[in-house]
């Protein structure tokens, strides 16, 4: 099911590694046009496309506060207990995120720096092909942990107008403050410009389809809104292993994140002829009684490979050159290619450490760069909700001892208002 690419004896992997193709420009059109529609219509635009795209009609986008809570109450006690265990742990981790006011004084010199979350922040939790209430506890929560006073969830509708219940009780595990029955790029439109019934937000964070995550960074572009530099978008996974991965393991690891469906990446790199045949054979077998088949063939169709390479060295330059947003290494010894990895949303080591664990309850949140972004991004973290304020004192010997210094890069730079704030100040001390 996954096609083979042998790089074997290949020294050059530039133009090498296939990657899906996101539609070229008419994704971004269409995007474009989704945008412009809600910043002119509000939420006349905002029903029209629900019903376009969700094929529901829809009066209230806003789900009442109170529906939250009692779908907490409705939902299967088992699944409420799991839902608050993930939202301890995630919490648990966040908090060692958050960092204190800091001061710093040099020669009389003082920098205060004020560590301040956004007002409002916008959390995108994904529908459609299945249900994310962990999406909501790992975009929500790291805001709450921020400080952030108000936080926002929009999320599409079921075939019936409906948000899930076990959505709405996620929502009401983290403290969402407003729920909002709007998906796509169209819930970007709406948290970024506001509307009749959503208020703009600060920030809008969470993964998505292609067209969400382009809509998040065409609203970012414009200054709208902060946006995280990831490029959250259909989920990968690199999955490398040696000749003692467990064969059923691999495959199922393999399967994981192509179960969310087309767009993504799901690849096998070994450098073992041997397990790549046994781990291939074991996924077909899992596929074809996966009551997701559809959506992990469709995942494969377009970006499933088992990678042949010469060993472990070679395994790492294509993790690093495709920086998926899951890489798991099934390997006998995990931790000696660690020093390797450079580009990773995420890295889980060992057979008894699967990246769903990753998207549950580990801590971090499984809101991950993919499209190759992490080369320069990270995971969500405390700090996209947060900005840091910087409060500069000097005294009067201080300035009068860098005078001369900004004095003479002002000139430098022909910006003599510049020095003249700081001569004026000699003359009057």
């Amino acid at each position: 099911m996954l096609e083979r690419l042998d790089l074997r004896g290949v020294t050059d992997l530039d133009g090498r590694l296939p990657r899906p193709q996101s539609g070229g420009d008419e994704p971004t059109a269409a995007v474009a046009a989704i945008l412009a529609d809600v910043r002119a219509r509000g939420d006349q635009a905002l029903r029209e496309l629900t019903e376009r795209f969700d094929g529901v009609a829809l009066d209230d986008l806003r789900v009442p506060t109170g529906d939250l809570a009692a779908a907490l109450d409705r939902i299967d006690p088992t699944v409420a207990t799991a839902l608050v265990a993930a939202a301890e742990g995630i919490e648990d981790f966040h908090r060692h995120q958050r960092l204190p006011d800091a001061s710093y004084e040099r020669d009389g010199i003082v920098i205060e720096t004020l560590r301040r979350s956004v007002d409002r922040a916008g959390c995108y939790v994904p529908g459609g092909r299945a249900r994310y209430p962990s999406t909501v506890l790992m975009t929500a929560i790291p805001a709450r942990v921020a400080g952030v006073p108000e936080v926002v969830v929009c999320v599409p509708p079921d075939g019936t107008g409906t948000v899930p219940d076990v959505t709405l009780a996620a929502a009401a595990v983290a403290g969402v403050d407003e729920l909002y029955r709007v998906g796509g790029a169209q819930a970007i439109a709406a948290m970024a410009y506001g509307s009749q019934s959503i208020r703009p937000v600060d920030v809008i964070v969470g993964p998505g389809s292609v067209h969400v995550a382009l809509a998040k960074r065409m609203v970012a572009g414009e200054g709208r809104v902060g946006v995280p530099s990831a490029f959250a978008g259909p989920s990968e996974v690199v999955v490398v292993v040696d000749g003692t991965a467990p064969v059923p393991l691999a495959a199922v690891d393999v399967i994981v994140q192509a179960e969310h469906g087309p767009g993504g990446l799901a690849w096998l790199v070994t450098w073992s002829e041997e397990a790549a045949d046994a781990i291939g054979a074991e996924i077909a077998t899992q596929v074809a009684r996966s009551p997701r088949r559809a959506e992990i063939e469709a995942t494969f169709a377009g970006g499933g490979y088992a990678v042949l390479v010469d060993g472990p060295g070679q395994a790492i330059e294509v993790a690093n050159r495709i920086a998926p947003e899951h890489l798991e290494l099934l390997t006998a010894d995990p931790a000696a290619l660690l020093a390797g990895i450079r580009h990773a949303g995420a890295v889980f080591c060992g057979p008894w450490s699967p990246a769903s664990v990753g998207d549950y309850v580990a801590g971090p949140s499984h809101v991950l760069p993919t499209d190759g972004s992490a080369r320069f991004s990270s995971a969500l973290t405390v700090a996209d909700f947060t900005k840091d304020v910087h409060v500069v004192t000097l005294d009067g010997e201080a300035l009068a001892r860098v005078a001369p210094h900004v004095e003479a890069l002002a000139v430098a730079e022909g910006l003599d208002a510049h020095a003249d704030s700081v001569r004026r100040r000699s003359e009057v001390a």
